[in-house]
């Protein structure tokens, strides 16, 4: 239920296609407080309130920062841990260190999810529950069930927001979903974020990329590579692995991450990931996330505010030059 795919609810919200307020609309009052859409099979989530869309990145870090509002959480003194995959952005680990909550990056999939979920149970370790989880994809989740529940993310929203306006009289203005994520950004500050997916790229050349970041920036020295005019600077760059915490399993090539430091001193990261490499073709994934701490810029759109990030990253991994794409087939 992307803001693609959830079109009609992104209109009816008062959203522009692109998840940033619709100009048009007059008088945002009429609008409805809450939106939300899940897909078929109601495992995953986009939540949105009056003119203004909530990525899944900051749903998460909202929903562990307000644990009192969602009698599941509260019930049981609060959460013991959360988790978020890789590519997901880092909203949630700024509210975990800041509420003394474990915190665990994991490679995409929910299994890694679940091995935390059943810590105690199934191996006899920590007890991690009530567990909150999730990923960039529309996906959240907790310890009630071992897979994503997108209608219990929606539930959760509406728990948040009946807290929110616990305090507020009749005929006062209410607290909008709006007002509730400003607020969290003023406090923790706002991590940028968004998706570059590129689509039938040629096998051979998506390789060529991950190639070229890997032996370029990886196992070469990305401290190194020059600055381009904006002032964006490439700190270092990873492949992500992951050694599971329960069991012990490792996990390799997970993802090749390149950290930058923008003019700021605030630092960004882009994230690359193939998947798809058959006959048809491999989708190259690129995810962007910057963190602003200046509340004055939070308003900006995220792919205004990534712009000069995401040109700094295709520039440096030679993306139209191998791939000869201009641009991404989605952004989302």
């Amino acid at each position: 239920p992307n803001l693609t795919y959830a079109s009609e609810l992104v209109k009816k919200m008062g959203l522009a296609p692109d998840g940033g307020p619709d100009p048009n609309v007059e008088d945002e009052s009429a609008l409805p407080a809450l939106g939300a859409a899940n897909d078929g099979d109601g495992d995953r989530n986009l939540i949105a309130g009056a003119g203004f869309f909530v990525t899944p990145s900051d749903s998460m870090a909202l929903i562990c920062d307000n644990w009192e509002s969602i009698p599941q959480f509260a019930s049981k003194g609060g959460l013991n841990g959360v988790a978020r995959s890789m590519p997901s952005s880092a909203a949630l680990d700024v509210v975990a260190e800041a509420r003394g909550i474990p915190c665990f990056v994991t490679p995409t999939g929910w299994k890694f999810f679940g091995n935390l979920m059943s810590s105690k149970e199934s191996f006899d370790g920590k007890d991690y529950g009530p567990f909150l989880c999730g990923e960039e994809s529309f996906g959240t989740g907790s310890d009630h069930v071992r897979e994503k529940d997108g209608l219990w993310a929606v539930l959760a929203w509406m728990s948040i927001l009946s807290k929110a306006n616990e305090g507020v009289a009749d005929g006062e203005a209410l607290v909008g979903v709006k007002d509730i994520v400003t607020s969290h950004w003023a406090k923790y500050g706002r991590h940028f974020y968004c998706r570059y997916d590129y689509e039938g790229v040629d096998s051979d050349d998506a390789n060529k990329v991950m190639d070229t970041i890997r032996e370029s920036f990886v196992d070469g020295d990305a401290s190194s590579a020059e600055a381009s005019d904006s002032g964006i600077k490439l700190e270092d760059a990873v492949e992500f692995s992951y050694t599971d915490p329960v069991d012990g399993s490792q996990t390799s090539k997970q993802g090749l991450i390149l950290n930058f430091q923008l003019p700021s001193g605030d630092p960004a990261r882009v994230v690359f990931r193939l998947s798809g490499t058959g006959s048809a073709g491999a989708t190259i994934r690129m995810y962007l996330e910057q963190y602003e701490k200046d509340s004055s810029k939070h308003d900006m759109s995220a792919p205004l505010a990534l712009k000069d990030l995401a040109e700094e990253a295709l520039r440096l991994v030679q993306m139209e030059k191998t791939t000869g794409r201009d641009a991404p087939t989605v952004i989302t």
